[in-house]
């Protein structure tokens, strides 16, 4: 008897524990890496490619751009992320933020405000709200950055109240940040920064988005205000063939020689890419791009029309597992001043090639 009774019980635990497996785990672990080598044919002998660049930026190294491992906690009404990171996209791109906190790609958490309505409030290190393109190289249609997207934010840091519609079509959300990219602000600045997200999705084959930022990069004794706009499409047109067509223009405040705002310095960037996919395991992407910036308030560069640019780049991608990806990029830039390097003399071209792997698991 009593071992019938044993028997029992250990099957109804093994029955009840198998149950449990079953139940989603509200805290995941994941991670990515991205190795890569990048020839400039201006043979830098610093080995860095061009200053406004941030990403796969080292000449003729094999090295890491970047590698994350992230932890993440999602239940109906609490969510948080906490990601470590390193390479060279951590060491450019948060170059002025403080020792400890050179290395964290996500430190946030958030809370469900409604039980009836997706309304999120999340706070701390996030992913910027603006562009179409993230660090995470696996996740865009070409190798190497845009223009639009290394002269803007990568990361955040603030407050965020978000909502998504219940049939997934809109997504709105408005910031209150640090900065334009900042965890550390600028000694002497008070001034809080403001960002707005539109996102509507019509289909499964279109994404709409309109994004802003307002916010003083200044020591509040020197305060100009800087007002951006960012607005992106994607068009997945059929299985094959998709299009992404984006535009930046921003405005800031700029001072006179005897330091009295007298006006406004701007900048723009349209941008537009073609994919097309043969094959589940091959992706090639086109680019093409211009960025004004004749002021220099983004890109200086000490010449006479600034910074005027025209860059393209051809893109071949093999996936040869879901969760691996080994991409080819050529890529020109041709601006209007010499502001490039080009067999040892002052050029208006600049050339280089890059490939890399990333991993994601």
């Amino acid at each position: 008897m009593r071992l019938c009774i044993i028997i029992v019980f250990a099957v109804f635990y093994r029955v009840v524990d198998a149950q449990d497996t079953t139940k989603k785990n509200p805290l995941t672990f994941s991670g990515y890496v991205e190795v890569y080598y990048s020839y400039d044919l201006s043979n830098p002998d610093s080995h860095e490619r061009p200053f406004f660049f941030y990403n796969f930026n080292r000449h003729n190294e094999l090295n890491c751009n970047l590698g994350f491992l992230d932890a993440n906690y999602a239940t109906d009404y609490v969510r948080a992320n906490f990601s470590l990171m390193a390479g060279t996209y951590a060491q450019y791109n948060l170059a002025g933020e403080q020792g400890l906190l050179k290395n964290v790609y996500e430190a946030n958490a958030g809370f469900k405000l409604s039980r009836k309505k997706d309304v999120w409030l999340d706070a701390g290190i996030m992913p910027s709200h603006i562009g179409f393109e993230s660090a995470i190289g696996k996740d865009c249609w070409t190798l190497s950055r845009s223009l639009c997207a290394e002269n803007s934010p990568y990361y955040q840091s603030g407050v965020k109240l978000s909502y998504t519609s219940l049939n997934n079509k809109w997504y709105l959300s408005v910031k209150y940040l640090t900065g334009w990219q900042r965890i550390q602000r600028v000694p002497g600045n008070h001034t809080p920064a403001f960002g707005t997200q539109i996102g509507f999705k019509p289909s499964s084959n279109v994404t709409l988005n309109w994004c802003t930022y307002a916010g003083n990069e200044q020591p509040d004794t020197m305060a100009l205000w800087r007002y951006f706009n960012h607005l992106h499409g994607i068009f997945q047109l059929t299985e094959k063939f998709g299009i992404t067509t984006g535009f930046d223009i921003g405005f800031q405040q700029h001072r006179d020689s005897l330091s009295k705002i007298d006006g406004m310095s701007n900048w723009y960037t349209p941008v537009v890419i073609f994919q097309f996919k043969p094959s589940a395991k091959i992706r090639i992407a086109a680019r093409g791009e211009y960025y004004v910036d004749e002021d220099g308030v983004i890109i200086p560069t000490g010449t006479k029309n600034g910074f005027k640019t025209l860059g393209y780049s051809i893109n071949l991608d093999y996936l040869p597992v879901e969760n691996a990806m080994l991409r080819f990029e050529a890529r020109g830039l041709s601006s209007e001043d010499k502001i490039f390097m080009l067999d040892n003399k002052p050029s208006t071209m600049n050339y280089f090639f890059t490939t890399s792997l990333a991993v994601s698991f």
